[in-house]
């Protein structure tokens, strides 16, 4: 049973920066490329950033870049995400997913209704100005 669980979300101020983490079961770090998604409140799910499995390879939604990092821990079979200079409009539910597919092919996956295999239950941020 793969498992993802997210932490780290909480009440934030505008400028501050947060880590987010996303913590896999044994097996599933090694075996699923894992990324990022959030929701924000009346919008779709979006695609920030995921990482590969075997070689670490970084994928970044244009929105992001320069703001997000992700890295992982694989001792720790944890998935980080960063988020530097938080603006209210990153105000979301953000979620941690796993799937075999490259994460450059999630957004495309998910326009053609194609569900990545493995979610976590999400950690909300809320960014006050």
């Amino acid at each position: 049973q793969v498992e993802l669980v997210e932490s780290g979300g909480g009440l934030v101020q505008a400028g501050d920066s947060l880590r987010l983490s996303c913590t896999a079961s044994e097996g599933t770090f090694r075996t699923y490329n894992i990324g990022w998604f959030r929701q924000a409140p009346g919008k779709e799910r979006e695609f920030l950033t995921g990482v590969t499995s075997n070689s670490g390879r970084q994928y970044y939604a244009d929105s992001v870049k320069g703001r997000f990092t992700i890295s992982r821990d694989n001792a720790k079979n944890t998935v980080y995400l960063q988020i530097a200079s938080l603006k209210p409009e990153d105000t979301a539910v953000y979620s941690c997913a796993a799937d075999l597919l490259e994460p450059g092919d999630w957004t495309r996956a998910q326009s053609m209704g194609v569900s990545l295999r493995y979610w976590g239950q999400g950690t909300r941020v809320t960014v006050s100005s």
